[in-house]
Formats: C-alpha cells, sequence, structure tokens
C-alpha cells in the first residue's frame, strides 16, 4: 500500500531524502552541482506555493514530487505545475506515480487550482503513456532563455 505524505517546514531531511531521489532517478540530467543546502529547503518548504509530496512503501520513501502553485493574473484562480516525478525503478508499474498526482489534485483544488499540468520529453515513453492515461496531451514547444546572456 502506497502512503502519500505532503512535506512541510519541518521536513527538511525528508526533502534532502526526496532531493536524493530525483537524482538518483533522473541521473544527472537535471541534478547537477551541490545539493540545496538545509536553510533553502527549509525556507522553500516553508513557501505555501511550493509543494512537495513523499510516496512511502512500508516506510521507504519510493516516489516524490514537486510542484509550483503559479498564480493566474488574468483570473482569480491558479495552475498547479508539476516540476518533477520520480519513482525508484523497482516500484515503477505499481500505481505509484498515479498515487502522488492523485493526492495533489485535493492540494490543488484547496488552492483554487482550475488544473495541473506537466511537461514530458517525448523520448521518456513511460512518463507520456502515464500523463497520457491521465490527462489531456497538448502539443507545444518549451524555451529556455539564458538569465546570464548566454544562448
Amino acid at each position: 500500500m502506497t502512503i502519500i505524505r505532503r512535506l512541510g517546514r519541518a521536513d527538511v531531511a525528508l526533502m534532502q531524502a526526496a532531493n536524493r531521489l530525483f537524482a538518483e532517478v533522473f541521473g544527472e540530467e537535471g541534478y547537477h552541482g551541490p545539493p540545496a543546502g538545509p536553510a533553502h529547503l527549509e525556507k522553500l518548504l516553508s513557501d505555501d506555493k511550493f509543494i512537495a509530496l513523499a510516496a512511502y512503501v512500508d516506510g521507504e520513501m519510493v516516489g516524490a514530487l514537486a510542484a509550483y502553485e503559479l498564480v493566474k493574473f488574468e483570473a482569480e484562480r491558479s495552475e498547479i505545475y508539476i516540476y518533477d516525478l520520480a519513482v525508484i525503478e523497482r516500484f515503477r508499474r505499481q500505481g505509484v506515480a498515479t498515487a502522488l498526482i492523485e493526492a495533489l489534485k485535493p492540494i490543488a483544488l484547496g488552492r483554487g487550482a482550475w488544473v495541473i499540468f506537466v511537461q514530458a520529453d517525448p523520448p521518456d515513453e513511460p512518463a507520456v503513456a502515464l500523463y497520457d492515461k491521465l490527462g489531456t496531451r497538448e502539443e507545444v514547444l518549451h524555451f529556455d532563455f539564458s538569465v546570464s546572456g548566454d544562448r
């Protein structure tokens, strides 16, 4: 049975464990450089616009989700953006990712959000298959802009 826990300000050590899980699952893809320190994580976990969920099976953290509330300017509502969602390999295809997304829904509703959205890279076929099963696909282009002037 999968247990989902929302992480809060006092859960810095659990957020560090979630970050290690993300790094293990994603490798060098997006988790390079020194890990976030405790003060940074406490500040982040204190921000009600940041949502961190951890999934446990038999007391072991096996998945995690990090999301942000984006408050809209054109309407009195929000959107929730799933920034990262990861499940360790031996627990995949057992409903852990779905449980994390389902646990996010009432949080989103409580924040006045009208939608939850996530990006997936086409080569990540398992993620694309999961999101196709749970949501509506939109074809979009994603652009990154360097803040240092580099292209």
